[in-house]
């Protein structure tokens, strides 16, 4: 927690860069230790979203700390310089869930 899921139809050269720095803008937007923050990263996945050009969806997950109008901004900038995806052709879900509903280390949080 929290957890972020990228999925883009373009190809990512370098994966393991791009999560590295998505991990500590999210944990610097959430206040949360980079050493929790997950990333996961699905490229060249076949998506549609008005036409077949980039485009990339983003979930976001975490116990507290989400405020999708002060992240929506920062982490659509992020996907734009460092991937190129026009930032009308990304979408970001956010969920704040509680504690009782995340689990780590064998057990729930709450």
């Amino acid at each position: 927690m929290p957890y972020i899921n990228l999925s883009t139809s373009i190809k990512v050269d370098d994966k393991e860069k791009l999560l590295k720095e998505i991990s500590i803008l999210v944990s610097s937007l959430t206040n949360k230790s980079e050493k929790f923050v997950m990333a996961k990263l699905e490229d060249e996945t076949k998506m549609f979203f008005g036409d077949e050009s980039p485009c990339c969806f983003l979930e976001i997950k975490s116990i507290g700390s989400i405020n999708p109008s002060e992240m929506a901004n920062p982490i659509s900038n992020f996907v734009y310089e460092k991937m190129g995806i026009p930032i009308d052709k990304i979408y970001i879900s956010f969920e704040d869930l509680p504690a009782s509903m995340w689990a780590w280390n064998g057990r729930p949080f709450g």
